[in-house]
């Protein structure tokens, strides 16, 4: 795969969200993340930076109900996203590990680009808000991705006893995941990772 081709620009239009994310999976972390949301924009910087994935997320949404359809479609649009730039994954690593730690909290993600959603997520958070933030979004915001990019992802925070440093752990690990699944790997030499020769 041309590692130029390895880009996206997808918008995602409902009675609830209005959302463009621009990607670029061979990037080096440059962001441009808007979503009304700043905790989820924080978030979302830790995934690019820890990534290397170069990310334009432009979101507006009825936050005045709650963040809840934003985040949500956030996830999904992410997730059309790196399923368009990555195509059919020729050459790819497909799997990807990482132990994050930010103080008292450390969490692993490990990711297999599957071609099959599943989403396991074990993240026993301390408190229900991180400021104006339900930290059950998170759960949301990475459902929507693996449901649109197809891959079965595992979340564990294994362990924290502040709320933030649990999530920034578990978006900076999940990055780091990402970074790794989603290389070219030349000794891949172009062929589909996976004795099915699909994904």
């Amino acid at each position: 795969m041309c590692v130029n081709m390895r880009t996206a620009d997808v918008t995602r239009n409902t009675k609830e969200t209005q959302i463009r994310v621009a990607i670029n999976l061979d990037g080096t972390g440059r962001q441009t993340i808007d979503t009304g949301v700043p905790f989820l924009d924080h978030m979302l910087d830790q995934i690019a930076r820890h990534g290397l994935i170069d990310l334009d997320i432009k979101a507006t949404g009825d936050l005045h109900i709650d963040a809840h359809h934003t985040v949500e479609d956030v996830g999904i649009t992410l997730g059309q996203a790196l399923s368009e730039a990555w195509g059919d994954k020729r050459g790819l690593r497909r799997y990807g590990h990482a132990y994050v730690p930010l103080d008292e909290a450390l969490s692993r993600v490990v990711i297999d680009l599957s071609g099959r959603p599943g989403l396991i997520f074990d993240v026993p958070f301390t408190r229900a808000r991180v400021g104006d933030f339900d930290v059950d979004l998170s759960r949301e915001f990475f459902q929507g991705l693996v449901n649109h990019a197809l891959m079965t992802l595992h979340i564990d925070n294994l362990r924290g006893g502040n709320a933030h440093h649990q999530c920034e752990t578990v978006f900076k690990a999940f990055g780091r995941a990402l970074r790794i699944a989603a290389e070219l790997d030349p000794r891949q030499a172009g062929e589909i990772p996976s004795t099915k020769g699909v994904l």
